[in-house]
């Protein structure tokens, strides 16, 4: 099995390399640490597999995905420290996805999941929809909480209300709140605009869960949200939801 290892951190590369050592079966056939040149080394080197990093300078790991196109894209396992892209790797069908810092016991997982997959024989139909699907996931569809020793995946339609909480968020909804790991203004831009808006500096909202808007002091409003929930629409911030589907204040 020939393996190209792509990773703009060294070290990073040094230890997918390491733990590679005591497989007998497997041939590094080249390392990467950008995109671009990760694109050409796929081309010329053709390799069975690739551990690819997500978050790269100039061409991400995706964007080498579809640079590359089906008919010559390898296996592949995504390597990165951010666990916020974990959901667009499964949704693409991504082999495995290693969140740095990793054990040998989750590597070798990994790679007996990439030995599988050479036994599927619906391979190239699963390509043509990791292509299909990563074109369509610019904005964020789940949001990945970790609590309890579980993984929990909520969909950003379940989700009434997120509030601002240092550098992390409390997701609201479902009757439940969560911590999530991200700032506020980081998770603003990521979020879908048509279903997202920012009312407050603390407050972002999901526009289907509003039930009423009610006028207060010096052009700030009231949110009432389905569930009873009272939020406040600062002047700052009333444009977000003017001429925009709950007509204009």
């Amino acid at each position: 099995m020939r393996v190209l290892i792509v990773d703009d951190e060294p070290l990073a590369r040094r230890a997918v390399r390491t733990m590679l050592r005591p497989h007998p079966d497997v041939e590094i056939a080249g390392e990467c640490e950008g995109g671009a040149e990760a694109i050409a080394a796929i081309q010329a080197i053709v390799p069975d597999l690739i551990f690819l990093d997500v978050q790269m300078p100039e061409v991400d790991g995706f964007a080498v995905l579809e640079a590359v196109g089906w008919r010559r894209l390898p296996h592949v396992v995504f390597v990165t420290a951010y666990d916020r892209y974990a959901v667009r790797a499964f949704e693409v069908r991504a082999v495995d996805y290693l969140l740095k810092p990793f054990d040998r016991e989750r590597f070798d997982a990994a790679l007996r999941n990439a030995r599988r997959q050479f036994a599927a024989p619906d391979w190239d139909e699963r390509i043509r929809a990791l292509l299909h699907e990563t074109r369509g996931c610019e904005h964020l569809q789940r949001f990945i909480v970790k609590g309890e020793g579980r993984v929990f995946f909520i969909p950003a339609a379940d989700v009434d209300w997120i509030e601002a909480q240092g550098n992390y968020v409390n997701l609201h909804g479902l009757g439940r709140a969560c911590l999530f790991r991200e700032a506020m203004s980081g998770l603003e831009a990521r979020l879908d605009p048509r279903k997202f808006r920012r009312i407050n500096r603390s407050a972002i909202v999901n526009i289907e869960s509003i039930h009423e808007l009610r006028p207060r002091f010096h052009g700030d409003y009231e949110v009432i949200l389905k569930d009873g929930r009272v939020l406040k629409l600062s002047h700052r911030y009333r444009a977000n939801l003017e001429n925009y589907a709950l007509g204009r204040l």
